[in-house]
């Protein structure tokens, strides 16, 4: 399954400039998802990260992994699920293996290891052409939103 822009647009609540999400180009629904974020110097984030020396943040990624296991915990689950909103609740193992700089793109792979109970539990890992830059295992739950 591949979803384009506005498909994501359409699953999660994330805007510019906060999604870090541009295409979906794999997804065995519910088991493995696979996005790409096409980073460019036009991210606000450059500007003060770093000026002269352009390095996308480590939590960014952390972010963007986060969004391709919310799109692929959203198409796994039921219309009551899906009127919930997405929350993290733990990063656990992260590592930053190689620097992200504009002209990137961001092949980010999560690989479903816990679905019980409203809880989800996934390990990302962000690639840069053939290398890994950045692992993490990451939990969410969806739950009502805040009235």
């Amino acid at each position: 399954m591949e979803l384009n822009i506005n498909e994501i647009m359409a699953i999660l609540p994330h805007r510019y400039p906060f999604l870090m999400i541009d295409r979906i180009i794999e997804m065995d629904i519910g088991k493995r998802c696979v996005g790409i974020k096409n980073v460019t110097i036009n991210e606000p984030f450059f500007q003060g990260h770093f000026p002269g020396h352009p390095v996308m943040p480590g939590v960014l990624i952390i972010e963007a992994m986060a969004q391709v296991a919310g799109i692929m915990g959203y198409v796994a689950s039921d219309e009551a699920t899906r009127a919930k909103v997405t929350y993290f609740m733990s990063i656990d193992n992260a590592r930053f293996r190689k620097p992200v700089f504009p002209g990137d793109q961001l092949r980010i792979e999560v690989t479903t290891t816990l679905n019980r109970r409203g809880i989800w539990g996934v390990a990302g890992k962000a690639f840069v052409g053939n290398d890994l830059v950045t692992e993490a295992d990451l939990k969410a739950t969806f739950a009502s939103p805040p009235k």
